[in-house]
């Protein structure tokens, strides 16, 4: 099967940020299946671009049956709404004009966030003949809407009919947490599959921190840790001002490792508050990430106190898991379930810098509930959120599609 995704945030595991995608793209090329994946050159994490040397698209062979195309896109992913949008409609045409020239494909992977690229993976699809599914990785608009990132009720209006059209004329929908369903099957009456996030617990099972720990002068403090992007929804002040609270435990770190827009604002607070306990370490490619989190004692899962976040299972959950440390969860809802369902993790109320410096008290004072608790979560990965699996089922949603059609 020739499998085309269309997706603009999508990263190698060279690259810093989420690899759910070349993850199961590297497990369907290995049973016999050819990925071609279409994508921005310009980071979402940095905003820098490789596309140095090339007018408008180049093409990578990253793997046996692995094919990335680089199409042009803005720049603007950080520089305030408008030029957001911008990068949003840019790839979407540029990579609608690219995916026409993919040829012999036998279904079309559009994913969300941004829905403008879902709205290219069905016109593709559609002038191919082929099949299309959709995978919903979170709810935009609403989660936008719910962030007052999206305010004009134009947008507003139009964004939620994209979304109702795509819904509709998707011939499969998948998506990456349970919370998930009753949103779609409420807007269009179908029940999508539920492929979860997950991780590879392989990735971090040999993972060793000390260099880590040496490089930043950690020594053998209790590390808190949060690794992913430091953008509005992530509410990473919280964690500054619990930190704050615990400034006199002098044993007591938080390291942030990632980037975003938020991130010299954050860089600033943490100087403006004098906070020794907090360390800002820069992005780490995914093949590398297994040896910084190996230097945490807890990771930390982190968002705004929202009710639209009830429904996420964000990756950086299941890696910790894999890690085999405890999660410090400061999200309600679905993934809250999953830290507490198998014991993995403590939950802080989201938003209260309180509850977080509590929780991490609570962990830093009883190593042996720490060891218990990453014990848990990884055999939890190994059990049920693996790669693995998840691949398995989604080459059967992709076999079954393409069947059906």
């Amino acid at each position: 099967m020739h499998i085309l995704l269309i997706h603009q945030a999508f990263v190698t595991t060279g690259e810093a940020g989420g690899t759910r995608h070349i993850e199961f793209a590297r497990r369907l090329a290995e049973r016999g299946h050819r990925i071609t994946i279409i994508t921005s050159p310009v980071s979402y994490l940095s905003g820098e671009s490789n596309l140095s040397g090339h007018f408008f698209w180049k093409k990578e062979q990253w793997a046996p049956n692995i094919e990335i195309r680089y199409c042009w896109t803005s720049s603007g992913m950080h520089k305030g709404f408008v030029p957001r949008v911008l990068a949003f409609f840019s790839f979407m045409f540029s990579s609608f004009l690219c995916a026409l020239n993919v040829k012999n494909v036998d279904l079309v992977w559009g994913t969300s966030p941004n829905l403008f690229q879902g709205w290219t993976a069905w016109l593709s699809a559609r002038c191919k003949r082929k099949t299309f599914l959709l995978e919903i990785r979170d709810l935009w608009p609403e989660f936008a809407i719910a962030m007052g990132a999206l305010r004009n009720p134009v947008l507003i209006r139009m964004s939620q009919w994209l979304e109702k059209f795509l819904y509709q004329h998707a011939d499969r929908i998948i998506v990456n947490s349970p919370g998930f369903i009753p949103y779609i099957r409420d807007i269009c009456g179908k029940t999508p599959d539920l492929v979860p996030n997950g991780a590879d617990a392989e990735m971090f099972s040999a993972a060793e921190g000390s260099a880590f720990r040496k490089q930043y002068g950690l020594g053998d403090d209790f590390i808190v840790m949060y690794s992913g992007a430091h953008g509005p929804a992530n509410d990473l002040e919280t964690v500054l001002n619990a930190a704050e609270l615990l400034q006199d435990r002098k044993n007591i770190r938080f390291v942030f490792v990632g980037s975003g827009k938020d991130k010299p604002r954050l860089e600033k607070i943490r100087e403006e508050k004098k906070l020794d306990n907090v360390l800002f370490v820069p992005p780490v490619p995914k093949d590398h990430i297994a040896s910084v989190m190996a230097a945490e004692n807890a990771g930390l899962a982190i968002l705004k106190k929202l009710d639209m976040f009830k429904t996420t299972y964000p990756n950086k959950v299941f890696d910790i898991m894999a890690c085999g440390d405890p999660v410090i969860c400061q999200i309600d809802g679905v993934i809250r379930e999953v830290v507490e369902e198998n014991n993995a993790g403590i939950y802080a109320e989201p938003g209260s810098p309180q509850a977080l410096a509590e929780a991490v008290l609570k962990l830093a004072e009883d190593p042996e509930a720490c060891r218990m608790m990453g014990e848990n979560g990884r055999k939890a990965i190994q059990e049920k959120f693996n790669r693995d699996t998840a691949a398995l089922l989604l080459e059967k949603i992709f076999m079954e599609s393409v069947k059906g059609k």
